[in-house]
């Protein structure tokens, strides 16, 4: 399942395991199932509920549910899925459509200090990790975080038409959604989130344009709950296979990700982290109470 519409990140790395899993004979046939909608706490919520038991279910998943899931007050959250690995990383572009007369993050910057409200900001769910990316932003300039006009958007599809038509002021996704309309032409890179420059583009960090900000997203697949230690074993060990075959370090490549693969109990600790620093992060933006 990729909780989320097509287009985005989540149905990306769905779609790109499918590939690489029956490419590599680690799966017969695989389908994606795309359930949008909150941040992918409905899909999160559905597949939770019926896949309960059957080893043969994977959802993805990543920062942007950790966010959802507490915005949302969402009934259903990671520990009720088996969570196996995180997979990938990326960092978020900052980016307007080449009509724009935005040229540098400093402009922008200054658009947003002289009035908060009059940038729009189009972005996927409301506390994920691109809303939580513009909210540092705004702090780390001195801007008042929730006073930030954001758009959710459900899909990298939307958000990106609304972007190049100029109907948002910004953008903000994953660096990998933004580098094909860059390379074209029709979109321009203002800065990365990350705290080293990003694979594929010349476009400055936040840090080195005097924004204490490093951020990045990072996408991950979780099995379905009540499955036996054996049964949860055979799907660690399918998902190491896929992440140390040829057919997915060329993915990884190709999509710009980074390999940010983490499993285990290592994992769990670190997503224990991760929702601990997102929680006070999504107070600081006043999205939880």
């Amino acid at each position: 399942m990729a909780p989320a519409a097509t287009g985005g990140g989540w149905d990306s790395t769905a779609r790109s395991l499918q590939e690489v899993m029956q490419a590599e004979g680690i799966a017969g046939s695989l389908q994606v199932q795309n359930v949008p909608g909150a941040g992918g706490t409905v899909g999160l919520a559905q597949f939770a509920s019926t896949a309960a038991g059957d080893p043969s279910q994977l959802i993805v998943g990543g920062y942007v549910m950790v966010g959802a899931i507490l915005t949302n007050a969402s009934p259903v959250s990671l520990a009720d899925v088996t969570p196996i690995a995180r997979l990938t990383g990326e960092a978020e572009g900052i980016a307007v459509s080449a009509s724009s007369p935005i040229q540098t993050i400093g402009e922008l910057v200054e658009m947003m200090k002289a009035d908060p409200g009059s940038v729009s900001w189009a972005g996927g769910s409301a506390g994920g990790v691109d809303h939580i990316t513009v909210g540092l932003l705004a702090k780390a300039a001195g801007v008042d975080p929730t006073k930030i006009n954001y758009v959710a958007y459900s899909g990298g599809g939307e958000a990106l038409a609304a972007i190049l038509g100029n109907q948002v002021t910004v953008g903000i996704s994953g660096v990998g959604e933004f580098l094909p309309q860059v390379e074209a032409g029709t979109m321009r890179m203002l800065a990365v989130s990350t705290a080293d420059k990003w694979p594929g583009t010349d476009a400055p960090t936040l840090i080195e344009s005097g924004y204490d900000v490093n951020v990045q997203n990072w996408r991950m697949v979780a099995a379905a709950p009540g499955l036996s230690a054996e049964q949860k074993a055979a799907v660690s060990a399918d998902i190491d296979k896929l992440v140390n075959s040829a057919g997915w370090k060329s993915m990884l490549e190709t999509k710009g990700w980074a390999n940010t693969y983490l499993a285990g109990a290592d994992f769990d600790a670190q997503l224990a982290k991760d929702i601990d620093s997102t929680t006070a992060v999504l107070k600081d933006i006043g999205l939880v109470k």
